[in-house]
């Protein structure tokens, strides 16, 4: 391929790992442009950091004398990304808007949009892998294991792979900030976002209060007694230990409590003591619906292996399909599954694909 008659448009965040992309895909020789999508809509008087970011942005494409657009998503994003994402927190689910974001946003609308400009490719800082097989295009985990984001991509088609580049697949964070440094970005040792980005450093608690009506309710222990009060049951997933303030019971071993389920129509938060405790655990779980990334008829049940959240580490499962509901059987237990997020499946490191966790036990 000729690289010098490509023209790939990179989304730009303002971070390190989608400048040292741009800098890499020139440096191949690649005509580049730099996208900058806003995809929130801040309120008056909020300190917004997307005005923050798009400055970053503006530094390092006047660095790497490279081309920058701006595209406003932010009603893309409230229609496609955001309202979802209410209405899973209402149904008492935990939503990952990041992976709804890939799909609607940055793998649709700023895809639309870059071609319109004359993209022939896209590209994105993310850390992931695109391997041409046969003709036909697979999303594979980047060598640097511990920021591999595949699990955030799984619901991203073939189809949307094909015309995108991942400059980051063969290289490690701690490397991608030094080719920063050592061409003076000066975003090289800015910290990585983390976080839902439209909540940014707000109290969860306070940003969903706008939107959700979260009403206080009864904290119960696993024999039904009632040791502390919550926000509202929908603030809470199985597995967390933060925002519980359950403080020293009398009576009560001196570990750390969890919540191991909720009960959204009576408000209920029900907790556990011990990270080890078999109420976290569940030996399968329920997908109403599995996105598969390729266009394969796959045969059930099925071997894989299963990812339930981020740098989760993955473990060997089997898929059913009955009624047209799949259910996931674990070879051992997983803590922590909770229903709203997201099952990501794989064959060793190749992403088949996912769906949203509708039941766990």
């Amino acid at each position: 391929m000729n690289n010098h008659r490509k023209t790939v448009v990179v989304g730009m965040s303002g971070g390190v790992d989608s400048s040292v992309s741009a800098y890499l895909l020139k440096e191949k020789g690649y005509k580049v442009i730099g996208l900058f999508m806003q995809n929130w809509q801040s309120e008056p008087g909020e300190v917004c950091s997307s005005e923050i970011d798009f400055k970053d942005a503006s530094k390092v494409c006047d660095i790497l004398d490279i081309p920058l657009h701006r595209a406003n998503f932010s009603n893309e994003y409230w229609e496609r990304v955001f309202e979802e994402f209410l209405s899973e927190h209402k149904l008492g689910r935990t939503p990952n808007p990041d992976i709804l974001c890939n799909r609607e946003i940055k793998f649709k609308s700023f895809l639309e949009y870059a071609f319109n400009i004359g993209a022939d490719f896209i590209a994105t800082g993310h850390y992931a892998s695109i391997k041409h097989i046969d003709g036909k295009d697979y999303l594979y985990r980047a060598k640097d294991n511990d920021k591999d984001q595949t699990y955030f991509l799984h619901e991203v088609k073939e189809k949307e792979f094909s015309k995108c580049i991942f400059p980051l697949e063969n290289i490690k964070k701690n490397e991608v900030r030094n080719i920063a440094k050592k061409i003076n970005l000066p975003i090289s040792s800015k910290k990585d976002s983390v976080g839902i980005c439209f909540v940014g450093e707000r109290n969860m608690k306070d940003f969903l209060g706008r939107f959700i009506n979260l009403t206080k309710g009864p904290i119960i222990d696993e024999y039904g007694v009632t040791i502390g009060e919550h926000d509202g049951a929908t603030l809470y997933t199985k597995g967390q230990r933060q925002g519980l303030n359950i403080g020293g019971l009398k009576g009560k071993e001196d570990l750390p409590w969890y919540v191991f389920d909720k009960d959204i129509k009576k408000n209920e938060v029900y907790v556990c003591q011990g990270i080890d405790n078999e109420l976290l655990f569940s030996k399968y779980l329920e997908c109403d619906k599995i996105s598969w990334i390729n266009q394969i008829e796959y045969v059930f049940p099925k071997t894989c292996l299963i990812q339930v959240r981020h740098q989760h580490t993955p473990v060997e499962c089997k898929i059913f399909l009955k009624n047209k509901k799949f259910t996931v059987e674990f070879i051992q237990s997983i803590r922590g599954v909770a229903p709203g997020q997201s099952a990501v499946f794989y064959d060793k490191n190749l992403c088949l694909g996912g769906g949203i966790i509708s039941k766990s036990a």
